[in-house]
């Protein structure tokens, strides 16, 4: 059996309560009106109660004035006399146990998630793509999961879309079409996305979504607040990631049905951001996350000024309501009113449409589920005091309590692993080197075929000089042979006639003469 949880004080009689029961608390709510009419109270009224009765909440502060739920309260003339009203007794002022969050990392723990994990669907939702240019970035995802690239940061996706556009045609085949129109375009909301900051979204370590749901050692339930300041400036982003975080708890949570209490209750400030301009399969999956996760123990609470602002089957799911003061200066204004009044089942005592536009601050619309889960008629109502103070904490305070969480250190240091970028570089470094030694082979080729040619052309001259040297050796070898032969013919001359001098001499006389000119003149041929 769940517990029922104090929301206000029926206007008509301070005795009587207006309680919203914790089994049905994961069927979701809404809390509408006009700025300054006490939503900001109101909330953390709730996110008190739940965090009381140990289940963990996440809210987003808009303003930066719900940080004060993590310092306790103090007395006032006002807030005493808001006690004499609604008859209560003093309230023990109490700081709720608060983990502060921040997608820039400035005001609380940061929180990343990679690209992979976001998806094309709510990348191009962030980005504001067309539906071509939606194709083209699913085409994207679907060839980094092909090449076996992850992507999980901002370079990984930017330097993803480069190789896609260097390679079209080679994808094309298969892929479909990747005009460079629309390559073009998601580069340029890449950037822009980047100058708002959503740079810091992606990367590692990314958000482990159950360390939302945790309780301190008191069993009260950790309050996780947004700092949502500046990323209300950045709505695409804002929107996405509150969408990402619901589609996180669907995927991880098992199913759970109906409990006493809720495992986690969201609190979406400025709600309105997560359909403004949303296509229709945006739309859809908000819808189908908020109809299902209810059976994983989760509720979601819309907070925002108008109940106009949330589609009709989004609003069909709300069971509980509390709608504060609504203005009807304009004819706009009086049609939103009497919508809002219709949306309640109707209490005979007073006209709905009339109490909309004449609620104090700090006083409400209120009808919840009852116990057998059936709306109940909808009761005026002042809404209970916090506990916790009216003013936000200082940024020491902040600091201090952000160095003393849960999970202080763990979120802080970014890492930054072989993914998509480093792989692409090493494929263009790996490419670059290919080509660096294929233009070196050529150049050796060429400078090979250069020194072939000059040694053959060196060979052919040597080979003509040792022919030349060798027809001037013959020439010289001929011409020494010749010079040998006269040489042997002059010798033997020479011994021949000394020989024919030397008998004459022998000899002696005429005689002797005679015979030797005969000798030599029949030897040389003398007539």
């Amino acid at each position: 059996m769940g517990t029922p949880i104090v929301i206000a004080k029926k206007t008509s009689n301070t005795q009587q309560e207006i309680v919203l029961h914790s089994q049905f608390a994961n069927r979701h709510g809404l809390i509408a009106g006009a700025t300054g009419t006490g939503k900001t109270v109101t909330l953390k009224v709730l996110a008190e109660s739940f965090s009381r009765l140990g289940v963990p909440v996440f809210l987003a502060d808009a303003k930066g004035d719900v940080s004060s739920l993590a310092k306790a309260g103090s007395s006032s003339p006002k807030f005493d006399e808001r006690l004499k009203v609604l008859n209560l007794e003093p309230v023990t002022f109490t700081a709720s146990p608060v983990v502060f969050w921040d997608l820039f990392g400035q005001q609380g723990h940061p929180i990343r998630t990679t690209v992979s994990e976001i998806g094309p669907l709510l990348l191009a939702r962030m980005l504001n793509l067309n539906d071509t240019q939606e194709g083209v970035l699913s085409a994207i995802f679907r060839i980094a999961d092909d090449q076996g690239l992850l992507l999980i940061d901002f370079k990984d996706l930017k330097s993803m879309i480069t190789y896609v556009a260097e390679h079209t045609t080679e994808f094309q085949a298969e892929y479909g079409n990747l005009s460079p129109a629309s390559l073009g375009a998601i580069q340029r909301n890449l950037l822009a996305l980047a100058d708002q900051g959503g740079e810091q979204f992606f990367g590692e370590p990314s958000l482990n979504i159950l360390d939302f749901i945790q309780t301190d050692s008191e069993g009260r339930g950790y309050i996780n607040l947004l700092a949502a300041d500046k990323l209300m400036n950045t709505p695409k982003l804002y929107a996405t990631f509150l969408l990402w975080m619901l589609s996180e708890l669907f995927e991880q949570l098992p199913e759970v049905g109906d409990m006493d209490k809720p495992k986690l209750v969201f609190f979406f400030d400025e709600a309105h951001l997560l359909f403004d301009n949303a296509s229709s399969a945006l739309q859809e999956k908000i819808e189908q996350v908020v109809r299902l996760i209810r059976s994983k123990g989760v509720g979601i609470y819309f907070v925002t000024q108008n109940p106009l602002d949330l589609p009709e089957s989004v609003l069909g799911q709300l069971g509980n309501r509390i709608q504060h003061a609504l203005r009807a200066f304009t004819p706009k204004d009086q049609k939103a009113v009497k919508t809002a009044a219709d949306t309640f089942r109707a209490n005979p005592e007073f006209k709905v449409d009339e109490a909309i536009t004449a609620l104090g601050v700090g006083e409400a619309l209120i009808s919840c589920l009852d116990e057998q889960g059936i709306p109940q008629i909808v009761e005026r109502g002042w809404v209970m005091p916090p506990y916790s103070s009216f003013s936000p904490i200082s940024l020491d305070e902040r600091k201090v309590l952000i160095s003393q969480s849960i999970v202080a250190g763990i979120y802080e240091q970014a890492v930054d692993r072989e993914s998509a970028y480093e792989l692409l570089q090493q494929k263009v470094a790996q490419r670059q080197q290919q080509e660096v030694a294929e233009q070196t082979a050529k150049q050796q080729a060429k400078e090979q075929e250069i020194i072939n040619k000059q040694q053959a052309k060196e060979q052919d001259t040597l080979a003509k000089q040792q022919q030349r040297e060798q027809e001037r050796i013959a020439r010289e070898q001929q011409k020494e042979v010749e010079q040998a032969a006269k040489k042997r013919e002059k010798m033997t001359q020479d011994i021949v006639g000394t020989f024919a001098k030397s008998a004459a001499r022998s000899l002696g006389g005429s005689t002797g003469q005679k015979i030797v000119r005969g000798l030599l003149g029949s030897l040389f041929g003398r007539k």
